[in-house]
């Protein structure tokens, strides 16, 4: 079994930024996609930011220019850098983890229990 925990959410104000992280542990073999969804309030949940197991990031248009992932493969961990926070990105994040638990196995999907950040004054 492959668990996903996130951290780093909160209240911060407008103009200010917060850096999420997501740890994957377990009986992993192997990661492909990471990635950072959210879901507001009477929202649907959506794409913030992917990347692969190389280190090529997908941003939703919403956030280019101000929110930045990354990953440290050794850690089975991906980070979610965001500045210039607004009011607008207030939601639950959640990550996701495409992994193997075993060499030519099948891909799963795995996705933690979510944080929450506020933007708000």
């Amino acid at each position: 079994q492959v668990q996903v925990v996130e951290s780093g959410g909160g209240l911060v104000q407008p103009g200010g930024s917060l850096r999420l992280s997501c740890a994957a542990s377990g009986s992993i073999f192997s990661i492909d996609d990471m990635g950072w969804y959210r879901q507001a309030p009477g929202k649907q949940r959506e794409l913030v930011a992917r990347i692969t197991s190389g280190g090529s990031p997908n941003y939703a248009e919403s956030v280019k220019g101000r929110f930045t992932i990354s990953r440290d493969n050794a850690k089975n961990t991906v980070y979610l850098q965001m500045n210039s926070l607004q009011p607008e990105d207030t939601a639950v994040y959640s990550c996701n983890a495409q992994a193997r638990s075993y060499n030519g196995g099948r891909l799963y999907y795995y996705w933690g229990q979510g944080t929450q950040v506020t933007v708000s004054s």
